[in-house]
Order: C-alpha cells, then structure tokens, then sequence
C-alpha cells in the first residue's frame, strides 16, 4: 500500500506541475511524461538537500530560506529533465505557486521527522 501512495503522489506532483506550467510564465513542462521525471528529479534534489543541511532548509519549513530552496531545486530540474523550461522569475513564480497548492493538497512530508519515524503521521 505504500508504494501505491507513493505512486499518487508523483502523479499529483506531475499534475501540479504541468498546471503550474499552464499558468507561470517562464515555466513549462512539456508532456505528462517529463512532469513525472520533474517531479521524481524534484523529489531527489530536495532529498539531497535535506540530507546535507537538514530539515531547517526544506521547504517545508516555511521560511524565505526554504522558499528560495524551493526556487532553486525548480531551476536546476531545467538542467537534468529534457522537457522543462524555467527562467529565474518562473523558478520564483512556481515555487510561490507550487507553495500555495501544497498548502491545499497534504502530503505526508510536510509532518516533522520524528512523527514520520513513528509512524502516526501528525505532529503531536
């Protein structure tokens, strides 16, 4: 069943992002199939950077910092998926999208580190 999740997930994540795509100048993502390796390319990046500076730089922290992480993790999926295009100002554009959606669309990696080792899945 996990992977199942895991699975929706990124489907949502291509969906959010070719969405966003529509909507923010200097960002586009060409086709269903490249949306998919953005997100997993995404996911990878910011899992890299929350293994080395930990989780106060995510973006799920909320701050300027992981927002400007966010911004960064968008353009440099450009250089590493073939169909995605982001200029400077559409990598800040999506990020402040892609931040409001998620704010509407839960996904577990918003919970801290300690509630997902233990498996409830909510803060206490």
């Amino acid at each position: 069943m996990r992977w199942l999740g895991l699975v929706v997930r990124f489907i949502v994540s291509a969906l959010v992002l070719l969405f966003v795509g529509y909507i923010v100048p200097g960002f586009s993502v060409f086709g269903f199939g490249n949306a998919i390796m953005a997100a997993l390319a995404i996911a990878v990046i910011g899992w890299v950077i929350e293994r080395f500076f930990g989780d106060n730089i995510s973006p799920y922290s909320r701050g300027i910092v992981g927002f400007l992480v966010s911004a960064i993790v968008i353009y440099a999926t450009q250089y590493l998926v073939p169909g995605v295009r982001v200029t400077i100002l559409g990598a800040l554009l999506a990020a402040l999208v892609i931040g409001i959606i998620d704010l509407f669309i839960p996904t577990p990696f918003r919970f801290s580190r300690s509630a997902r080792q233990n498996g409830n899945g909510a803060n206490k």
